[in-house]
C-alpha cells in the first residue's frame, strides 16, 4: 500500500482486533461488516438469538468515537419514534424539530421485523438519501450514517415482511452463525470471567472514518472487473428460476462493496475474486426464485453459483 494511506491501514486492523477481541471466530463476517463500514452501505444481519449480532454491532460503535443509537422495534412503535417530530412552541409561535434516534452516526434496529410495514418505511429515505423529512422539512442525518438491523429468520408470529424496497437498500446481508466446539470452549473460558466488550477502546473518530471512506470510494478498479461485475448482476434478471433479479442499485453495491474489501485485505486494486466473493451477499437477498423454481429444489446460492460459472472473469487487469 501506498505510505499515504498507512495510518488508514492501521486503522481498518484495529478495527477488526476489536471486533475479534469480542466475537471469535468470524473473521470473514467481520470482514464484511468492515466492508459495509468502509464502503458507506448498510447491514442486515439474519440469525438465531443469542450468536452475537447485537454484540458485534455495539463493539464496532465503542471502536468507533461517534455517536451510537439503538432501537428495539415492536409493533407499537410509530414513524415519529424513529423520525423525530416537529413540536409547536407558543412561546415561539412556531415548530421545532425534536430529533429522533436516527439521528446518529451508528444506528442498531434491533429485530427489525416486528415493526408495522409503516414503520419499517420511515427507514427508507434515511437509507437511500441520508436525511429524513418531518413535516415537509427534510433534516440531514449526522455523517458518516451507517444503519445496522437484526432480525430473527425463525420468529414469525408477530413479525412483518421486509418489502423488496427496503431489502435492496442493504448493501449486505449476512448471517454470523454458531461457533465451532473449539471457538465455543474458548468463549466459555474467557467470556465468563470478563466481559470484553467492556474492556474495548476507539480507534478513530468520524473524521478520520469520513475521510477513510473517500479513499476508499477513489480506488481505481479496472475496466475489465467492473464489466465482470455489471454482467453478474445483469445475469440475475435474465434468468428464468428468478421472478426478481437485481437492480442497478445493486451493481454500485457490488462495485462499491468490492473496492472497500480490497482495501481491507491490504490492496490498492479490485480483483475478480472481490466481486466473487461479495456477490452472494451483496446480491442474494435481493433476489426473488420464481414459485415453480422453489418448487423444483432451485435456491438463491445454486442460481448465482451457475451464473459464477458461465461469466467470464478478466484475467488481464490494468492498475
Amino acid at each position: 500500500m501506498e505510505a499515504l494511506i498507512e495510518e488508514d491501514v492501521r486503522i481498518v486492523k484495529d478495527l477488526k482486533r476489536n471486533l475479534e477481541s469480542c466475537i471469535y471466530g468470524k473473521s470473514a463476517e467481520i470482514d464484511l461488516l468492515l466492508t459495509a463500514l468502509l464502503a458507506g452501505g448498510h447491514v442486515l444481519l439474519e440469525d438465531v438469538p443469542g450468536t452475537g449480532k447485537t454484540v458485534l454491532i455495539k463493539a464496532l460503535a465503542k471502536s468507533l468515537q461517534t455517536d451510537f443509537r439503538r432501537i428495539q422495534c415492536n409493533p407499537d412503535l410509530l414513524p415519529t419514534d424513529i423520525t423525530g417530530v416537529a413540536i409547536y412552541h407558543p412561546k415561539t409561535e412556531q415548530f421545532e424539530y425534536r430529533p429522533g434516534p436516527i439521528m446518529t452516526n451508528i444506528l442498531l434496529i434491533d429485530e427489525i421485523n416486528r415493526a408495522t410495514t409503516k414503520t419499517q418505511s420511515a427507514l427508507l429515505e434515511a437509507m437511500e438519501e441520508h436525511h429524513v423529512t418531518v413535516d415537509g422539512e427534510p433534516h440531514p442525518l449526522p455523517q458518516p450514517f451507517l444503519l445496522l438491523a437484526t432480525q430473527n429468520p425463525i420468529d414469525f408470529e408477530g413479525t412483518y415482511i421486509l418489502p423488496e424496497a427496503q431489502m435492496d437498500r442493504f448493501m449486505l446481508k449476512f448471517s454470523l452463525g454458531y461457533p465451532d466446539e473449539g471457538t465455543e470452549r474458548r468463549m466459555a473460558h474467557v467470556q465468563s470471567k470478563v466481559r470484553p466488550l467492556d474492556e474495548l477502546q476507539p480507534v478513530t473518530d468520524a473524521a478520520q472514518l469520513l475521510a477513510l471512506q473517500q479513499r476508499v470510494k477513489n480506488m481505481h478498479i479496472d475496466d475489465g472487473v467492473s464489466h465482470y461485475a455489471v454482467h453478474i448482476v445483469r445475469s440475475t434478471r435474465e434468468r428464468r428460476e428468478l421472478l426478481l433479479g437485481a437492480s442497478p442499485r445493486a451493481t454500485l453495491s457490488l462495485i462499491a462493496a468490492a473496492k472497500a474489501y480490497a482495501f481491507i485485505q491490504e490492496r490498492d486494486y479490485v480483483i475478480p475474486d472481490d466481486v466473487k466473493w461479495l456477490a452472494p451477499y451483496v446480491l442474494g437477498h435481493r433476489l426473488i426464485l420464481e414459485t415453480e423454481a422453489r418448487m423444483e429444489g432451485v435456491t438463491i446460492p445454486s442460481v448465482l453459483e451457475s451464473i459464477f460459472r458461465e461469466s467470464k472473469a478478466p484475467v488481464r487487469m490494468e492498475r
